[in-house]
């Protein structure tokens, strides 16, 4: 019974690509910025391969272990961005030459009076905000008149905050599926996200848990696509299914954060099941990266590093483990608090993978067709399998 566990270290960048500087990002290395501080240990990567991939002892200076245990690359973005969402659409095997649609001057009037005709609210703020401080700014407004928050970031994304006494979560999210349905074609936005927040009137307002995205569906057919049609199970851990709007998957379990996608994850390994487990652990990304909190990020990747132990001890024998990332978010990197746009890792252990550096490649796709290569499907998309037929 063969199952594949992907780990998606969400924003785990390892050095910027060379055209990032057409997206603004210069000199950024997520992995050397969080290797800087005092509260990064990463020895079980480091065991598996991580500093031999192409260009990170020399980024960092930590030493190749050079007899590491997994198959290792560095994995390049073929896609036009650096979203979240085109990043794990490549990874199942969709590249979009376009980038989705961002909005640095907000979003157009006829998109808001659309939207406030659709929910019968006003529209607060639509301008590029900080989550935490959007609230803050608008929060007793939004609660004196009712009026929903829009704001956007430097991705393609559409966020409506409203507090959970004005607005229940269920109301939120069916906002934000008439959004979904208003922002499609030229303003097909990545996701729409849903942000519920808390807290009394004039006081600090703090974001709740119940962030739920609402993504547009892959244009193509994924990896997930054809799992599903080969009679494969594929169990979505995390934001997974909202990343692929649910298409693709049988089975799914939304986490709170990175903890409780570990402690997810680990239980799947003591579950029967032959296909995928796809995880994506996204507190690097959302409470580290943006918020430029380099000891935060690095202190979640050692945590991550001292649960790896606990993962490959209930690896079976035909179990593969992989872990990359989808794009970069330099902690350290103060000229934005966006993405960076980066090369990621890509560390591949089970008991029948040998331990290669398989170089640079060309397209995080590549992941995707060594999926469905270990399961004998051949890949309906441009890739090329880092394994054989097995």
């Amino acid at each position: 019974m063969r199952r594949v566990f992907l780990i998606v270290l969400d924003s785990f960048g390892i050095g910027g690509m060379e055209d990032a500087a057409s997206y603004g990002d210069v000199n950024v290395n997520t992995l050397k910025s969080v290797s800087s501080s005092p509260c990064f240990r990463m020895p079980n990567m480091r065991d598996l391969g991580l500093f031999d991939i192409d260009g990170v002892a020399e980024e960092t200076g930590i030493a190749k272990k050079e007899s590491h245990r997994a198959a290792v690359a560095r994995m390049t973005e073929r896609s036009r961005g650096k979203d979240t969402t085109i990043g794990h659409w490549e990874i199942a095997g969709v590249c979009s030459p376009k980038p989705l649609p961002t909005y640095p001057n907000g979003f157009p009037k006829e998109v808001l009076d659309a939207f406030s005709e659709k929910t019968g609210r006003g529209v607060l703020c639509n301008l590029p905000y900080s989550g935490t401080a959007v609230i803050q700014e608008y929060g007793d407004a939004h609660m004196n008149t009712g009026d929903l928050i829009v704001y956007t970031s430097a991705d393609s994304v559409f966020q409506i905050a409203a507090h959970e006494e004005i607005v229940p979560p269920e109301q939120l999210y069916e906002y934000c599926r008439m959004a979904r349905e208003i922002l499609k074609g030229e303003h097909g936005v990545g996701r729409v996200i849903a942000r519920p927040f808390v807290g009394p009137a004039g006081g600090l307002f703090t974001r709740t848990a119940r962030r739920h995205d609402f993504s547009m569906e892959p244009p193509a057919t994924t990896m997930l696509d054809q799992l599903i049609l080969a009679g494969k199970d594929v169990i979505a851990v995390g934001k997974i299914w909202d990343i692929f709007a649910g298409r693709g998957i049988t089975e799914s379990v939304r986490t709170g954060g990175n903890e409780e996608g570990i402690s997810r994850t680990l239980e799947y390994l003591d579950r029967d099941f032959e296909g995928l487990c796809f995880i994506n652990l996204v507190d690097y990304d959302m409470l580290y990266g943006h918020r430029r909190d380099v000891d935060g990020y690095a202190e979640a990747l050692a945590f991550f590093d001292e649960k790896l132990p606990e993962i490959l001890a209930k690896m079976r024998q035909e179990d593969i483990l992989m872990i990359t990332a989808d794009h970069g978010c330099d902690p350290a990197y103060t000229a934005t608090t966006d993405h960076t746009r980066e090369y990621t890792p890509f560390i591949m252990y089970g008991q029948s993978v040998s331990p290669i550096n398989y170089g640079t490649r060309e397209t995080f796709a590549d992941i995707g067709a060594t999926v469905l290569r270990y399961f004998d499907i051949a890949p309906v998309f441009q890739a090329d399998s880092m394994i054989g037929p097995t």
